[in-house]
């Protein structure tokens, strides 16, 4: 690695570079160079990055002092991602990627430079690692895989005469279609239609969330980039129709959704960043470090979107 750093390097088997001997950073050592590449601008990526670095900030290691981070977003546009990819791989010392796209572009550049991920919801899937229990090479990180049996049994317990629900989805996001067939699965064995409508970018969104509320009794829509990013417009289009959905993350059903049990991004933001301590301060290989699920599931209510659909709040629960 090119970049003046405050550590040593050590050859971890295969003749992989991973960042060793790291120490509580002091002010006459070099910097640690991170980089962070993120696929798109939307809550739940934000605050998992807001997680990372307010984590990595409260062990010492502090942007601007004795860490730099270079942080590149797509804006959505998986085309970008390889040329901020190259960009990153060249100068930095550790890499954090925010989402499958970003993994796999970060991945497909460097087999030397520790890489961890998050919002990643199957990495075994998206060929990121062997297994994850042991992901091999050097890569590792945070799953945020939803419960979705968990999120199908709580919109069916708010709407238990719900005949039709729609799922709604990027149909090119392979983490969304796994999130989707599962959701379909449950909704069948409790007797329920399942109707798939699917968006190819935010410019869909308004245009399909419009057609599938005159559809079905209530919406599922799963992590998704697209969806996340357009959660103000399903708002828009919900409240109008008095549809209830129930969503993947928190962090959309803040914005556009009544309610989920799902993941707090935030805090998978400081989960990983609790792995990428422990590479920087005690030169820990992310090939042998296990991926890690969310430690812990939220259940959320809105209690604005309860009060537009005319639901009692208090009625939300996970058994």
């Amino acid at each position: 690695m090119k970049n003046k750093i405050m550590k040593k390097i050590a050859i971890m088997g295969a003749g992989l570079l991973f960042i060793s001997g790291c120490t509580t950073p002091k002010s006459d050592v070099e910097i640690t160079q991170i980089g962070i590449l993120q696929i798109a601008e939307h809550g739940a990526l934000d605050n998992a990055r807001k997680g990372f670095i307010e984590t990595l900030a409260a062990a010492g290691y502090i942007d601007g002092e004795n860490i730099k981070i270079d942080y590149q977003n797509a804006q959505g546009d998986q085309s970008n991602l390889k040329s901020m990819s190259e960009k990153l791989v060249k100068k930095s010392d550790l890499l954090f990627a925010i989402s499958t796209p970003a993994a796999q572009a970060l991945a497909n550049e460097t087999k030397q430079i520790p890489i961890l991920f998050t919002a990643v919801t199957d990495p075994v899937d998206a060929g990121l690692v062997n297994s994850l229990i042991a992901p091999g090479g050097n890569i590792t990180g945070t799953s945020d895989m939803a419960p979705v049996k968990k999120q199908i049994e709580l919109l069916y317990a708010i709407k238990p005469d719900a005949k039709k629900v729609g799922i709604l989805y990027n149909s090119s996001e392979t983490n969304s279609k796994l999130q989707a067939n599962q959701a379909k699965a449950v909704l069948t064995d409790l007797g329920i239609e399942a109707i798939e409508m699917t968006v190819t970018s935010t410019n869909d969104v308004q245009q399909v969330a419009e057609s599938i509320v005159k559809q079905v009794d209530a919406i599922y829509i799963p992590t998704d980039n697209t969806l996340a990013a357009s959660m103000a417009t399903i708002k828009m289009v919900v409240e109008k129709s008095k549809t209830v959905v129930i969503t993947g993350s928190v962090d959309d059903a803040m914005i556009g959704g009544l309610a989920t049990y799902g993941i707090d991004y935030e805090k998978l933001g400081q989960q990983t960043a609790q792995q990428a301590i422990g590479i920087l301060r005690n030169g820990q290989n992310p090939g042998i470090l296990p991926v890690e699920m969310a430690a812990e599931l939220t259940l959320f209510v809105n209690e604005e979107m309860a009060e537009v659909l005319g639901i009692d709040k208090d009625i939300i629960k996970i058994d």
